[in-house]
């Protein structure tokens, strides 16, 4: 369960691959205030939720203002009887180019525990966390948190179908590169609406989850607020998916 969370999660802040090709959009498209909230379904069956807010800060790094950016999931119905999981992310980024400079997390997934941090040093192309100094290959590295923010800040406007990305991203104590596609727009079942969106497929690597020809796929509200709505990929017995809930604080009305 932990690490379908996560890929799931992974999906819905991939996005962060275009930070190689195409530039940020002039203004800013979120706000602080701003909460989301998503319920990650398998088969009809809800098994976890997420809550994602914009918070303010008074945390500064290089002298420079931050937003802070915090995420809490949790299992819930039957699957927390089961397998209990309550984990808590924050990530600093940077108010001008949305990058990190300080990503923390608390694990607490049935008996284990897990606490980490992770100081990101962009200009100097690495990482230092609780296992070390890890080199990057980019000076736009992301955590798993502000990934999700910096990809719906991008200008995405000369987007073609067919066209692939990489992301760079720090996740457990490695960095690692996803590839994604953009497969072109849908306008989907939401319960916000029904709702107009840019269509998505991050890579998956297949194994004991997921099927060798499995795809993730990932929609994005194509409007100024760029939030994603649903993501969804097959396993080995059955499908997942994840669901928005709510949004509240939104700097620009949904699907406008």
């Amino acid at each position: 369960m932990k690490k379908l969370i996560l890929t799931i999660a992974l999906g819905l802040f991939s996005l962060a691959g275009f930070s190689q090709e195409l530039p940020l959009k002039k203004d800013p498209i979120f706000k602080e205030g701003e909460v989301l909230s998503y319920k990650l379904k398998y088969g009809f069956i809800t098994a976890a939720e997420a809550t994602i807010k914009v918070l303010p800060s008074d945390m500064k790094f290089d002298d420079k203002p931050t937003y802070r950016l915090s995420v809490d999931a949790r299992t819930s119905g039957t699957f927390d009887v089961f397998y209990k999981i309550r984990d808590h992310y924050d990530s600093y980024i940077d108010k001008t180019n949305l990058t990190p400079y300080f990503y923390q997390e608390n694990i607490r997934e049935a008996s284990y525990r897990r606490t980490d941090k992770a100081r990101f040093h962009q200009e100097a192309k690495k990482v230092v966390a609780n296992k070390g100094t890890f080199t990057t290959p980019t000076t736009q590295t992301f955590d798993l948190v502000s990934a999700y923010y910096f990809a719906r800040s991008l200008d995405i406007s000369k987007l073609k179908i067919g066209d692939e990305f990489k992301l760079n991203y720090f996740l457990s104590d490695e960095i690692s590169q996803l590839q994604i596609e953009y497969v072109g727009k849908e306008t989907i079942k939401t319960k916000l609406g029904n709702i107009r969106c840019l269509k998505f497929s991050p890579s998956i690597k297949p194994g004991r989850i997921f099927k060798k020809d499995s795809k993730l796929y990932l929609w994005i509200t194509d409007d100024g607020n760029r939030v994603p709505v649903k993501a969804q990929v097959e396993i080995l017995v059955g499908a997942v998916t994840m669901e928005i809930k709510s949004a509240e604080g939104l700097r620009y009305p949904i699907g406008k």
